[in-house]
């Protein structure tokens, strides 16, 4: 296992992340995963046991069962680790327990270490954005919260360019802890954020933590463009997030011709693409079961060629775009040799 460090922190992760939003499995959360206690266990175990040391839930996540096996999963082990958790999402049916207000976050912090059972959260990151709350008030209780040392470092999830880009000022204009991570859907299939995104990222030192790394399960192995598994599967009951399945399906047919030079599988050979991904700090992985997890273990031992690197970059590449083009089109004259 390798470690990377996280945004500016100076702290050090390892490159695989295991996701426990597949730990618990009620209500909306059941095509996800089911994994209980004891089956949690071994998972964290495992994890361990090969080198990860970053882990990530959410309060939403089967409505805070999530965090509650994964805290019982690491028990003593906790000290150990750099725990990632979330808050926005609706935890309760009065109208202020969702968002991102202060009364929201300032709640949910202490039920997040209560079922977690620690007493710092090292990333407290927002879910998602909130329309009905001001950034200033969000950054300034998220702010709080790391001087009162309940929280280590903040980041941000699923936010658009704009968003985190005034977030990032706002924290600076006024002295808050800034965003050190942004939690982002990224895989081969899906490559949006390399648009307006990745360039913030590199230019603000922040650190990219991928969610979905096999776009929902699609670039597993199973889906083939003839070849569409008849078992219950995650995509069946939940086809999300949106993939161009016909780019996919060209995309899944160069990974097939390469995990077979490497004796890996499909999975791994996605996974492995975005670790080698300068971008790339840590690649959230979510298993259902052991032998997934194993398996996702393995792509830390892949090294693509150049050519096959190319080969996976030309077949997957995004197809040009306004503003993109006129921009790279006004550098030509710019080029220093």
């Amino acid at each position: 296992m390798k470690y990377r460090v996280l945004g500016d922190t100076g702290v050090l992760v390892s490159e695989l992340c295991f996701g426990a939003m597949t730990f618990g499995g009620t209500g909306t959360w059941i095509p996800v995963g089911k994994t209980q206690q004891e089956e949690a266990d071994r998972q964290v175990g495992l994890a361990l046991d090969s080198g990860i040391n970053f882990f990530d839930t959410a309060n939403i996540y089967s409505t805070g069962i999530s965090e509650q096996i994964l805290g019982k999963a690491l028990g003593s082990k906790r000290k150990d680790v750099i725990l990632a958790t979330k808050v926005r999402g609706k935890m309760g049916e009065g109208v202020n327990q969702v968002g991102l207000s202060r009364v929201h976050i300032m709640q949910q912090v202490d039920e997040s270490l209560k079922r977690l059972g620690t007493d710092y959260i090292d990333l407290y990151q927002i879910h998602g954005f909130d329309a009905l709350t001001p950034l200033e008030e969000t950054l300034r209780a998220l702010d709080d919260l790391v001087h009162s040392g309940k929280v280590r470092y903040i980041g941000c999830s699923n936010l658009k360019a704009g968003q985190l880009m005034k977030s990032q000022w706002i924290s600076d204009k006024n002295g808050f802890n800034k965003f050190k991570s942004l939690q982002a859907y990224y895989s081969i299939a899906g490559r949006d954020l390399e648009r307006e995104i990745v360039p913030i990222l590199e230019d603000q030192n922040l650190g990219l933590m991928v969610w979905s790394p096999l776009a929902g399960g699609f670039l597993s192995g199973k889906y083939r463009r003839n070849q569409m598994p008849e078992e219950e599967s995650r995509r069946k009951s939940f086809d999300f997030p949106p993939v161009n399945k016909e780019k996919a399906f060209d995309i899944i047919d160069v990974m097939d011709e390469i995990s077979k030079a490497h004796q890996a599988s499909v999975a791994q050979v996605a996974l492995a693409w975005l670790l080698h991904q300068k971008v790339v700090t840590s690649v959230i992985i979510g298993v259902k079961n052991e032998d997934q997890l194993r398996d996702n273990l393995k792509s830390t031992e892949i090294q693509f060629t150049e050519d096959e690197l190319k080969k996976l970059n030309e077949v997957s590449q995004l197809a040009p775009e306004y503003p993109g083009w006129m921009v790279d089109f006004m550098q030509e004259d710019r080029t220093v040799n």
